[in-house]
């Protein structure tokens, strides 16, 4: 084992990892915390309240403004701020029932509205705003908008969003933070109302299981299913986490996130953890992508966060900067206690050259972490809270949960129960029992196994998704989340990501994509490099289910507007072989010149 990491240099910073173990008849097993979850907050709005009074000029919120400085707000100016905006919410009298709905991307003003809405019992949803950005084809939007039926529609720009909400023709007022179409309102509106009682009437009256949010599930075929979160869900969670992170109530938190608010990660675990312990969160208007990770890098330097979210394209794309510039990446660790990654496993050659880059420019270590959960249970059902070797452990279950192991396809799928998990998704009474198992727990759909079969306190290891995996016309299966992992690192440095092919074939393949680096090497350079890493790996004999034979570089990046990359950053396997068929089809068919075989 490692030394000991402790964040903040703080001894007491995290708990032990501790686990009791229940056998299941049939070779299943359920894991539970030892220690019970404690008493948690009533709804959102409870921890601004409480900042709001007892550290009112502490900094809450920061964003860029147009001159390039920070705009930033205390808890006692967000405060302010919601109450007005709250009391504009009432005095519109909007119909009971049906959501303030926000289209554009992470914002200040995003977020009052968003806290105001809760805090007079309002039900928010966060849409993608790649509905909206992305495409000049506004069915799906459409679509969204109706099944959500808002209260209230919000976005930043009517230049940008503008055209997608005239395309719904909706009956909803229509509010904008720049700019008007016919109809529409000004955001600033909403803070010229002053506060009466009735907001903290509204607020006296939330309850646990009230509406707190819709997310939206990834939608990849058809509509996004609506997954309801309770302000019980998401105050539990936090409370979970902070059984088994003592060093948030002890160290406040400065963030600086870009990870969307339409998703669980951004607007559930990093956001509601900043506001339940009164931490500073700055909005990273950057992003994993070319041309916009530029900016992550600058805000980085200025805000030097003590901790960074991140998913591992993020890291990917952010590596290059902090390897090719110890100024650079001085000041982005300068400060820095932990780093976490989730959205998708990390290879474990980002994990080595984070560390290497860490270890070159400052004498104590950084904490890696992670942890593991979905949209339907707010989100973290795992939690890592120890020192970790290595990528690919997603923790232990955090108190209050029950993660149960149940034998399937030749591994073992995880099921969850617990005060996190969602009541069930919105007018879809046949979807909500499809999503539950006779006992209660939810069907996530993932798999996983201990990393110690000998010794649970060592944690569980991510083991792919169980839909995902397929079989070999050999009748072998084919893991394909630590197959992916596996091929990404042998590919390090100059390999992104990779899609796994093979379905109902003699041989698995691959369609890897260069990082933007690597595309500058010449062809023969890196066709060289991606053989000689498919003959490691064959050269490791571990049989065909293991074992790429094949690769096609794709000349194209994922493109998100396809849907191949979702909006936190990590690839669409499933929409990446239907949009490629015709790929997959050259890496079996033979004579195509770009194959790579081992």
């Amino acid at each position: 084992m490692p030394a000991a990491v402790h964040p903040f240099n703080d001894p007491c910073s995290l708990a032990q990892p501790r686990v009791v173990r229940e056998e299941l008849a049939g070779g299943g097993f359920v894991l539970r915390h030892p220690e019970p979850l404690q008493p948690f907050a009533r709804c959102i709005g409870d921890g601004l309240e409480h900042w709001a009074r007892t550290t009112p000029e502490a900094l809450f919120l920061a964003e860029r403004d147009e001159s390039g400085g920070w705009r930033r707000l205390s808890y006692a100016q967000v405060r302010e701020a919601v109450g007005r905006i709250a009391q504009s919410l009432i005095d519109l009298e909007l119909p009971a029932g049906q959501p303030v709905v926000t289209l554009s991307d992470n914002s200040v003003d995003a977020a009052l509205l968003a806290l105001a809405a809760m805090h007079v019992g309002r039900t928010t949803c966060t849409v993608s705003s790649a509905y909206c950005r992305l495409t000049k084809d506004y069915g799906k939007i459409r679509g969204i908008l109706d099944t959500l039926a808002p209260a209230l529609v919000y976005a930043s720009d009517a230049s940008v969003y503008g055209p997608a909400v005239q395309a719904w023709g909706g009956s909803a007022p229509v509010v904008f933070g720049k700019g008007s179409i016919d109809g529409s309102q000004a955001f600033s509106l909403l803070l010229e109302a002053r506060e009466t009682p009735a907001v903290m009437q509204g607020f006296a009256a939330i309850r646990p299981d009230d509406h707190a949010k819709y997310l939206l599930t990834s939608g990849s075929t058809g509509l996004p299913k609506v997954v309801i979160n309770t302000h019980r869900m998401l105050c539990a969670n936090q409370q979970m986490i902070a059984q088994v992170w003592p060093f948030l109530a002890r160290h406040p938190l400065v963030l600086l996130d870009w990870l969307p608010w339409s998703h669980t990660f951004g607007a559930n675990h990093n956001f509601n953890m900043v506001l339940a312990h009164g931490g500073s969160l700055y909005v990273d208007e950057g992003r994993p992508a070319p041309g916009l990770v530029e900016k992550t890098v600058r805000n980085l330097r200025e805000v030097r966060p003590n901790f960074y979210f991140n998913v591992p394209r993020g890291f990917d794309m952010l590596l290059p900067y902090l390897e090719g510039d110890d100024t650079v990446a001085r000041d982005v660790f300068e400060r820095l206690e932990g780093v976490f990654y989730a959205g998708a496993a990390l290879p474990q050659s980002l994990w080595q050259r984070l560390e290497a880059v860490a270890r070159r420019v400052r004498e104590r270590p950084v904490w890696f972490t992670s942890a593991w959960g979905s949209t339907e249970t707010s989100p973290a059902a795992t939690e890592v809270h120890w020192t970790l070797e290595r990528a690919g452990c997603i923790g232990l279950p955090l108190p209050g949960v029950d993660l149960k192991f149940v034998p399937n396809g030749g591994k073992l799928e995880m099921r969850v129960r617990g005060p996190s998990v969602f009541p069930g998704y919105r007018n879809a009474a046949e979807l909500t029992a499809k999503a539950f198992d006779d006992e209660g727990y939810y069907l996530i759909g993932d798999a996983g196994k201990l990393v110690d079969a000998a010794d649970a306190t060592q944690g569980v290891a991510f083991d792919g998704r169980v839909a995902e995996d397929f079989k070999l016309m050999s009748g072998t299966w084919v893991s394909v989340g630590t197959l992916r992992l596996k091929a990404v690192s042998a590919m390090a440095p100059h390999v992104a990501d990779a899609v796994v092919t093979g379905h109902d074939r003699e041989e698995i393949g691959l369609l890897v994509f260069p990082t933007p680096q690597a595309k500058a090497l010449p062809a023969d350079q890196l066709h060289s490099h991606v053989q000689s890493a498919l003959r490691a790996m064959a050269a490791e004999g571990l049989g065909s289910s293991q074992t790429p034979t094949r690769a096609i570089v794709q000349d194209e990046p994922a493109n998100a507007d396809a849907g191949e990359i979702t909006d936190k950053g990590y690839i669409n396997q499933g929409a990446v072989l239907a949009r490629r068929a015709a790929e997959v089809a050259a890496l079996y068919a033979g004579g195509d010149p770009r194959v790579i075989m081992a």
